[in-house]
């Protein structure tokens, strides 16, 4: 991808993570393929992969998460089998929330 990617949101990779493991569908446009990634981290402003499918920085995929729906993801880091999406948007704190709710069953939120 030339140029890199040009995000809506500033890079918040100092977010606060949680850990999740969960497998998610992503929709890969430049390759025309559908992939299936297996998310161990999530914040409002992105996720980690593991087992990465040979993603590269810069790349774009869209996810698809539980209870939010479609997110555009671009790939910001790679490290061995692990890869680092930001999120073109923040999710809003209530989506978030329901996507943890679904991803980390009886877990809550704190303040």
């Amino acid at each position: 991808m030339r140029g890199g990617a040009t995000l809506s949101v500033t890079d918040l990779r100092g977010a606060l993570r949680h850990r999740v493991d969960c497998t998610v569908r992503a929709e890969h446009l430049a390759r025309d393929s559908e992939l299936s990634l297996a998310v161990r981290n999530i914040s409002p402003s992105g996720l980690m992969i593991a087992d990465n499918p040979g993603l590269s920085r810069g790349e774009r995929l869209i996810l698809r998460l539980p209870k939010v729906g479609r997110v555009e993801g671009y790939c910001i880091w790679t490290v061995d089998s692990r890869a680092g999406f930001q999120f073109e948007r923040l999710l809003r704190p209530a989506e978030f929330a329901a996507l943890l709710d679904e991803l980390q069953p009886g877990v809550r939120l704190r303040r």
